[in-house]
């Protein structure tokens, strides 16, 4: 499992999340988010490898 961006921008993928928020109501980034989980775990294609991710997301420090 990759937990690093060695060959992604992640200040631009972030900038593109941040962007796609623009102007959207709490219930509607609340949607978004939920498609993008959706659609990424979809192209992962592995639902191993989608529970890992998963579990190191949650993990994460920044999360009481």
């Amino acid at each position: 499992m990759k937990t690093s961006f060695s060959q992604l921008d992640a200040d631009e993928v972030y900038e593109a999340l941040l962007n796609a928020h623009h102007g959207l109501s709490e219930q509607q980034s609340q949607l978004l988010n939920a498609r993008l989980i959706l659609l990424l775990a979809q192209h992962v294609g592995e639902a191993k490898a989608v529970q890992d991710l998963i579990a190191a997301a949650r993990e994460s420090p920044e999360l009481p």
